[in-house]
């Protein structure tokens, strides 16, 4: 009876947790940033097109400011150019996140190919293969992370853009 009763219950749990990565990722809202140091990212040039990336710390943290498509929640319009900036920490576990811009690895190496239409470079943890899409504030699409990553606030000062807060770090998720 105890053989039957454990593998119910791991049977049972494993669903649990499915059925919690897979339904019960938290969407992004309107952002709450906590205001930190001025600090100098980068200029606009080092931001040539779309998809272009600069790494940088802010409060302690990793994160990457990209240029994108079109302006996002919490993001920085800065003339034609479009910009956002996520913390590099993946909320599930910690490990560090990376812009993926080739679709065919994100499909082959994190087993995750965005929705028609949807089909742009997206943030990825190969720790436990987490997916978050930058065009939608770095909520989680896919993997073990439920919750987004943390926007950092943008400024533009002459053709310079700083970091001027970041959004809490939530409690990682398991």
């Amino acid at each position: 009876m105890l053989p039957v009763a454990g593998t119910a219950g791991a049977f049972g749990f494993m669903g649990w947790y499915a059925a919690k990565v897979t339904f019960g990722k938290k969407k992004v809202g309107a952002p709450h940033f906590v205001a930190g140091p001025v600090q100098k990212i980068a200029a606009l040039s080092a931001l040539p097109g779309e998809w272009s990336e600069v790494d940088f710390f802010y409060d302690r943290r990793p994160c990457t400011l990209l240029r994108v498509p079109r302006l996002v929640e919490g993001g920085l319009e800065a003339g034609e150019a479009h910009l956002m900036a996520f913390s590099r920490v993946c909320t599930h576990l910690g490990c560090p996140v990376n812009l993926v811009k080739d679709l065919e690895v994100l499909a082959f190496a994190y087993n995750y190919r965005p929705p028609k239409g949807e089909r742009h470079p997206q943030l990825g943890c190969r720790c436990h293969y987490s997916v978050f899409d930058p065009l939608r504030g770095g909520e989680a699409m896919f993997g073990k992370a439920t919750l987004p990553l943390p926007r950092v606030r943008l400024e533009l000062r002459g053709q310079d853009v700083y970091a001027t807060g970041i959004e809490p770090a939530p409690i990682l998720s398991t």
